[in-house]
């Protein structure tokens, strides 16, 4: 089968504009969460979120574009923009019938949908804008990241709660393994920092109210951010052939269903995924260094994310190291796993372990080496990225360095 390198990342995220700036958060152990600023945060019991600051549509986009573009399209398109112009792509001629895009998002346009609602019920407008569907819609980014980049292959949206980004980086792989497409563009981005997105966790109990502390045993929640990552995923000899730098292979990829609650993990659905996701890329256990764990920070996720590893691992469990930059970024629910890539494509080309922040006390349910607080620099040659969402769907990604 068709091997599957990456030669382009971008993004945008309450660390960084851009993917060198998010990198420097990263090694810096930076936390971007802090007060949230929007309307009507007042009436909210949840008051923090890694929310992208200071940000203004009209620096990138004209107002045509803005009237039929939802904050996380974006946030997409300014993604796409920096992976692309990496990668040096041009989308013309077959090229472009050989190139798609699928992208992960959970909340769509739920910027859009907390606007028009208010209109109409709190304001009492009896009209909407005629592009609120194609601004609200799940598979808006996707479109309009084909659109601008001439992409006619497969082109869709992937939504599996916080597996999305995952799912669809996974899907992408697939397609160009199987001869589908030569390159994909993929990834994942979600905005749903906003009144009604917060208000709607808020009914979970799930959140923190002060900080993200994957781990560390006096954890008391998750905390959302906002933001895309997307990348370009391309067939290796199509890169090696143009002379294309190479940031990193994808090598393995897995899913699995818990078919078993819709909010609680299990250990087993996500061990799964993980041992699937290695045997998929043909890696032992002990070549594995760094694990990018979902590490939310909630009692329940964090505990069975670690069972689930020692679980797939056995006694070299206690070798790897495994943290959740999330502690930095937020849970970006749909995007997260594509800035968690980042992650680990730093580990891989730079040596860098991005920390586990706000770790303060060990819990002996996570037993793991979680990197608490300090970057670590250390040769890494393989890596697995874990999701693992609502509704008990799991994805894992497995890279090695090139």
């Amino acid at each position: 089968m068709k091997r599957i390198v990456i030669t382009g990342q971008g993004t945008i995220n309450a660390l960084g504009r851009n993917v060198p700036e998010t990198l420097e958060a990263m090694r810096e152990g930076r936390c971007g969460i802090s007060d949230l600023e929007f309307q009507d945060v007042e009436r909210l019991s949840i008051r923090i979120g890694a929310q992208v600051k200071g940000y203004e549509p009209e620096e990138t986009f004209n107002r045509q574009q803005i009237a039929l573009y939802d904050r996380f399209t974006q946030f997409t398109l300014i993604a796409a923009r920096e992976a692309i112009s990496q990668s040096g792509l041009v989308f013309s001629g077959e090229l472009a019938t050989r190139s798609g895009v699928v992208l992960g998002t959970s909340g769509g346009g739920m910027n859009t949908l907390d606007e028009n609602y208010r209109s109409v019920y709190e304001d009492g407008k009896n009209r909407v804008h005629p592009f609120v569907v194609p601004k609200l819609m799940n598979n808006a980014a996707a479109s309009h990241v084909s659109m601008e980049w001439n992409l006619k292959g497969p082109s869709f949206t992937v939504a599996t709660a916080c597996a999305s980004s995952n799912h669809a980086m996974g899907q992408a792989m697939q397609m160009i393994r199987t001869g589908m497409a030569d390159v994909m563009i993929t990834g994942g981005s979600e905005a749903m920092l906003c009144f009604g997105g917060i208000k709607a966790w808020e009914g979970l109990r799930v959140m923190s109210k002060d900080a993200c502390r994957p781990f560390s045993a006096n954890r008391n929640g998750m905390v959302q951010g906002e933001g895309s990552a997307v990348f370009v995923f391309e067939e290796y000899e199509h890169a090696h052939a143009r002379g294309a730098e190479i940031l990193a292979e994808v090598v393995g990829f897995a899913m699995t269903s818990d078919a078993a609650d819709i909010v609680m993990p299990s250990k087993q659905g996500a061990s799964r995924a993980i041992a699937g996701a290695m045997r998929d890329a043909r890696m032992n256990p002990e070549e594995v260094t760094y694990i990018n764990a979902h590490g939310t920070g909630t009692a329940a996720n964090d505990k069975t994310e670690c069972s689930a590893v020692a679980d797939a691992f056995g006694h070299h469990a206690d070798e790897l190291m495994i943290s959740s930059t999330k502690s930095m970024h937020g849970h970006l629910i749909g995007g997260t796993g594509a800035v968690e890539l980042l992650a680990c494509i730093m580990a891989l080309r730079d040596g860098v372990i991005a920390p586990t922040i706000g770790y303060e006390e060990p819990d002996p349910e996570c037993a793991l080496d979680v990197v608490p607080n300090v970057a670590r620099d250390v040769k890494v040659g393989a890596v697995l990225s874990n999701a693992f969402a609502f509704g008990g769907l799991n994805a894992v990604l497995a890279l090695r360095a090139h």
